[in-house]
């Protein structure tokens, strides 16, 4: 298919290259170091090569989330996000941007927002979990009631906020001890990030932000496959749900929640979230350069979907969702 477009792509500042390592085998760091660093070229290559028309562009992880002192994280987003609008100008039909906030703090995470969407054209922001912040031990999430007014900012911008993973930190990692390979990508990134998913539908945030669009990557990090469990859990003692939320969380998982295909290259998992959530909601990814562009798009342009929802998946949904104009 001709025309896709990637929303989970990543690119690296030098200063945030090193938050990269330890996701891949040492022995390709040098490979995945070029890849993050570059955008205008062999980007652009395997871009033309795969039939990706567009990529909205992210910081890797965790980088700003993991700066505990809000000053010094507003500092950080502002040069990552005003570089990639930089880097954006120079191809405007194939670059979009997704902005790097500092969530430590939620009023400069609104200002920032609210900068890279009227004053650098960007499509919406890409926040890589849980931040550090001063003083508190454990990461703070989004679903506080000091966030609220900046997921307000969020759905009066109407942009999408794309939730991206990180490792848990250490002091919440004692089931991994002794299983390092657990952490990352192959586990911990969607467990961490599931979870968290989860608190925000079932904080009562959209109930009162009811437009409010989170996309998740890596078909649902998970969630797709146990959101029934979730609501119906041991139904027969009919026990109310403890938390705020006034509705099944599935349904705002239906309702104000995306999924792209980012790092999750499979048929059977593809199909099972166009059952839970449908196709007009699912949105096609790579994950680059953390996983091939050939790789996905390779899956992708023959996966036995119908070619209507190929194209909705591959392009329109984006162009929608995203107010792409193209």
């Amino acid at each position: 298919m001709q025309g896709k477009i990637g929303l989970e792509e990543h690119f690296a500042l030098e200063e945030t290259l090193k938050d990269s390592a330890g996701y891949l085998p040492e022995k390709v760091w040098t490979e995945l170091g070029s890849r993050l660093l570059d955008i205008q070229d062999r980007r652009i290559r395997e871009m033309d090569a795969n039939g990706v028309e567009m990529m909205l562009l992210s910081l890797n992880a965790p980088t700003v989330q993991a700066i505990p002192d809000p000053k010094m994280a507003n500092a950080l987003s502002r040069r990552a996000n005003d570089y990639l609008a930089e880097q954006i100008a120079k191809r405007p039909g194939r670059l979009q941007g997704l902005a790097a906030l500092p969530m430590q703090d939620p009023d400069l995470a609104s200002r920032e927002l609210e900068r890279c969407v009227t004053q650098l054209g960007f499509k919406g922001a890409l926040v890589n979990g849980f931040s550090e912040i001063s003083g508190s031990p454990s990461g703070v999430y989004y679903d506080l009631p000091q966030y609220w007014p900046f997921w307000g900012v969020v759905e009066s911008l109407g942009v999408p906020f794309y939730l991206h993973p990180r490792n848990p930190l250490p002091k919440d990692s004692a089931i991994y001890e002794g299983h390092p390979w657990l952490m990352g990508p192959t586990w911990a990134f969607g467990q961490e990030t599931a979870v968290h998913a989860l608190r925000l539908m079932a904080s009562g945030l959209f109930d009162k932000y009811p437009q409010l669009a989170v996309v998740l990557g890596h078909m649902g990090e998970g969630l797709p496959y146990s959101m029934w469990r979730i609501d119906n859990r041991n139904g027969w003692t009919k026990a109310p749900p403890a938390y705020p939320a006034k509705r099944p969380l599935g349904e705002y998982f239906q309702e104000n929640f995306y999924l792209t295909t980012s790092g999750n290259f499979r048929t059977q998992t593809l199909i099972d979230a166009i059952l839970e959530i449908g196709a007009d909601r699912i949105l096609f990814s790579t994950d680059w350069p953390f996983e091939n562009v050939d790789h996905a798009a390779n899956w992708f342009d023959v996966a036995s979907i119908s070619e209507h929802d190929r194209i909705k998946i591959g392009r329109t949904n984006a162009v929608k969702l995203f107010r792409l104009g193209i």
